[in-house]
Order: structure tokens, then sequence, then C-alpha cells
């Protein structure tokens, strides 16, 4: 049954000659092609629904964000597309008319890792204008800014009570060594026979008040905001000079260091003891995770932005399922590990505006990237306003491992 803009239409159309019946479908061709290219300009993705839940319309920006093809997505049900919505119920698709309007966020893996908001309204009209207009938007760096939020707060919290707790530690176990001190000057006044055995267990203790009184002293580095002394640096400069200084640990562990970089690189603004501390960190990890030896890869890049350090190795990697804990306050995977080490590169590179990259492979090895801004990032970007930004060094592909280390 027609309704009465067609009966209209269809009189309208009756009464026009030839001429102006074609420049009325000229507008109307127009129109559609503005109106078209208004649609697949936004952002937003915007998809048009029918009344059995099939794809009418779909922009560009749905074909990005959801995988949908512009061209010959028509007729296909979005259930294809987002699997995981009862579409039936949410958008009354059986009701006589539509009321609903539908608001949620989805977590999307084609075509590539996403988190999207989802906005949904009916249209109103008669049986064949059922359907309705879904908005799609992403809203994954939202998500990341809220994760990082989070983890900031929680960090704040374990720094506050684990600093108290660390003081409150260290009061005392200075005490301790001053009276190991003592007991070994009494202790010189023994005869050797009986000395030699109360010795041996002095040294023990001895040791043992040492090694708490290390942790003590890396953990509060690790939580401690120390505002970075920022000076200019040349990043291979600062890796030859963290390599060299394990040079003999190096060697025993039997790896083999490789470092490539092109030449030349831009200089960045860094505190130099704390990326030389990152940089430690990373290596130290990297040779743990060799057990039996193994090449260690270290190539430095640049492009307009960012230097980029990446340090591949070739270990045992990292398992999945803990692949997002190694940044985690005390998470080892190690029997004498204390669990600070990469908690300290995260908030090294952090401080300096940089971000890091993880990958990894079980079995085969991890890559584990650094992003640091150039010194003369805010020059260039001035001096070529107005230019497209060039893709940022990319992470090599390759694998990823587990966490902690003492400083040098």
């Amino acid at each position: 049954m027609k309704t009465g803009f067609l009966d209209k239409l269809i009189d309208r159309l009756n009464r026009l000659d030839p001429g102006h019946l074609q420049a009325h479908f000229l507008d109307l061709a127009q129109e559609r092609g503005f109106l078209e290219t208004v649609f697949h300009a936004l952002q937003e993705g915007v998809i048009v629904l029918d009344g059995q839940g099939r794809i009418r319309f779909a922009n560009r920006a749905a074909e990005r964000l959801l995988g949908i093809s512009v061209e010959s997505s028509s007729g296909l049900p979005i259930q294809r597309f987002l699997r995981d919505i009862d579409w039936g119920g949410m958008l009354n698709l059986e009701a006589e008319e539509w009321s609903k309007v539908m608001a949620r966020e989805v977590e999307v893996r084609y075509p590539s890792h996403r988190f999207l908001a989802l906005y949904g309204v009916p249209l109103t009209g008669g049986a064949e204008d059922r359907g309705a207009v879904l908005i799609v938007r992403d809203v994954t760096r939202e998500r990341k800014k809220e994760a990082y939020s989070l983890e900031s707060e929680r960090l704040r919290a374990v720094t506050l009570l684990a600093a108290g707790v660390a003081h409150e530690i260290g009061n005392p176990l200075n005490s301790l060594t001053i009276h190991l001190q003592l007991m070994r000057r009494e202790m010189a006044a023994l005869p050797e026979a009986g000395r030699k055995p109360m010795d041996d267990l002095l040294q023990v203790a001895t040791q043992e008040v040492e090694r708490l009184d290390g942790i003590i002293h890396q953990f509060l580095r690790a939580v401690r905001p120390v505002a970075p002394n920022l000076e200019s640096a040349a990043p291979r400069k600062i890796l030859e000079e963290t390599v060299d200084f394990l040079r003999h640990e190096i060697a025993d562990r039997n790896v083999l260091v490789e470092v490539e970089s092109n030449d030349p690189l831009p200089a960045i603004r860094v505190d130099r003891a704390q990326i030389r501390q990152a940089f430690f960190n990373i290596i130290k990890n990297a040779m743990e995770a060799m057990s039996g030896g193994g090449v260690l890869r270290i190539s430095l890049s640049s492009d307009d932005r960012r230097v980029a350090v990446a340090f591949q190795d070739s270990g045992s990697g990292i398992q999945p399922e803990t692949i997002s804990r190694i940044f985690d306050p005390y998470y080892t995977t190690k029997a004498d590990g204390s669990g600070l080490g990469m908690m300290i590169v995260q908030r090294v590179i952090r401080d300096h505006g940089g971000e890091i990259d993880i990958r990894s492979e079980p079995g085969r090895g991890t890559c584990l990237t650094l992003f640091l801004p150039r010194e003369d990032r805010l020059v260039r970007l001035l001096s070529e306003h107005g230019s497209e930004p060039a893709a940022g060094p990319q992470a090599p592909s390759g694998p990823r491992r587990a966490n902690d280390t003492e400083s040098p």
C-alpha cells in the first residue's frame, strides 16, 4: 500500500514535462551526493538499519571501525559485524513501533582491537520506513586514559603506604648494622678458635641486613617521584655507557650484544642517570631471560618526533597471560627478584614524556621498545607547521618478557 507521500509524488510527476522531471532528478541526485559526502567525512561511524536489522547505508568511518564495506554491505545483517548484541531485543525489531534508544560500549577485535561506543536511535515512519540509525564512536583513547588514571591512583596509594613502611624498616636496620659492627669489635678480643664460628654467623647476619637495606633503597628509588634533571644527550652514548658498565656480566653470561643505529641520531633531552637506569634494567632482564646465553640486538632509530631504542633478546619470552603484569609492583618470575625493575623503567619513561611498546613470543624472545621525544621536536613542529606529521618510528615486530633488576 502506497504512503501519502508517494501518492502526492506520483500525482505531481504526472503533471511534469520531461525537462522539468529530468531537472528534479538531477537536483535529487546532487542532494544525495552532497549528503553522502558529508556522511563519509564524519569521524563517527553512521549506519542505517532497516526494520529487520539489515544495513541500508554505512559511511567510511563505519568501514574503518567495523570492517563494513561501503560498496557491498547493503542488505547484510548488522549481527555479522557486531555479534555479541541482541539486536532484536535491543532495538525492538519485532515491535509494531520502535521506541527504544540504545547506548552501550563494546570491545571489537576486527579490523583492529578497539573499544566502541554505540548509540542507536529508531527511525519513525510507516512500516516500510522502520529502522534505526546507529552512531559508532571510537573510545579506545578515552579507555586508555581512564586506565592510566586508575593505575596512577593505585601507584600513588602503594607509594604512600610502602614508603612509610620502608622508612620504618630502615630505622631498625640501621640500628642492627651498628650493633653488628660493635659485636665484631668485641669478638676481636676472643681467642681465634672460638672466634671463627661466631665470625661466620656474624658475616651471614651482616650480609642479610645489607641485602634488606639494598632492597629498601631500590624500592624508594622506584616509588619516590624525582623530577628529571634534563640535559641534552646523545642516546647512543648513554646506551654505550650502560653496556660498558655491564660488559663483565655480559661476557660471563655468554651473551652477544649487537647495536645498530641510524646515523646521525638526533639528541634527546633527558636525565642521563635515569635513562641509564632504565637501559640497565632492561638489559639486565634480557640477560636473565637468556639463561644459557644468546643474542641481544639493540637498535636505535628516529623520526620527526621521537627516538626509538629497541631491545630484542633471544630468551624464553613471556606468557600471554602475564605480559600485562610486568609493570606491576612486586610482580616477578625470578626467585630472587624484587619485582621493581620494570616499574622503575615505566616511571622513568613516562616522566620523560615517552612510551613503551612490549612484544613477546614464548620460546622465541622479547622485544621492548622505548620511545623518547627528540630534543628539537618543538622547533621542528613549529617550523613545519601545516605539513602532515610523519609516521612515528615503529617498534620492531617480534617477541617480549618479565621484570626486575638492580641499579648500577
